[in-house]
């Protein structure tokens, strides 16, 4: 019995040592305020999410995915409106992400960069919460609660900021 005292000591001193590392491992940078979806109506296939992300680290970052569950949608997309030739904006797939600044922010607003959620399993209401995964370079994962609707006035993305 004596020699197992030892190793239960030791288990218990390096799951303490752990739990105190965990918070200043799981402190991230990155912060994301005024997100919402919004949906074109009952039988949309795809959705468009929208939020200012900001990043208080020292160091830029990237924002080079967003995912939600497979229950909620086949995939989600970085996308940004640009102008063609013509005149005529466009959206395309943003594979290189958003650029995230040091000590700033970058808004995923209506008319610009966003997140397109393509492929809606389920109809999506007003009131609903789906959980963003959102994939940074240096921050790693972030997970967002994001509420379906419209913001409150004066809220939206990129208004006042």
């Amino acid at each position: 019995m004596p020699a197992t005292v030892p190793s239960a000591a030791l288990a218990l001193g390096l799951a303490l040592g752990l739990l105190a590392a965990a918070p200043a491992a799981a402190q991230s940078p990155i912060t994301v305020r005024d997100a919402y979806i919004t949906v074109a109506g009952a039988m949309a296939v795809s959705a468009g999410a929208f939020m200012v992300i900001e990043n208080h680290g020292p160091a830029g970052d990237r924002l080079l995915a967003a995912a939600v569950p497979a229950d909620v949608a086949r995939r989600s997309e970085l996308h940004r409106n640009v102008e063609d030739a013509q005149g005529v904006m466009r959206m395309v797939a943003a594979t290189d992400g958003f650029a995230i600044p040091a000590g700033g922010e970058h808004a995923l607003a209506r008319g610009g960069d966003h997140v397109m959620i393509l492929g809606l399993r389920h109809p999506l209401a007003a009131g609903d919460i789906v959980t963003m995964t959102l994939t940074f370079a240096a921050a790693g994962e972030v997970v967002v609660a994001v509420p379906v609707g419209e913001p409150a006035a004066g809220m939206a993305p990129g208004h006042g900021h």
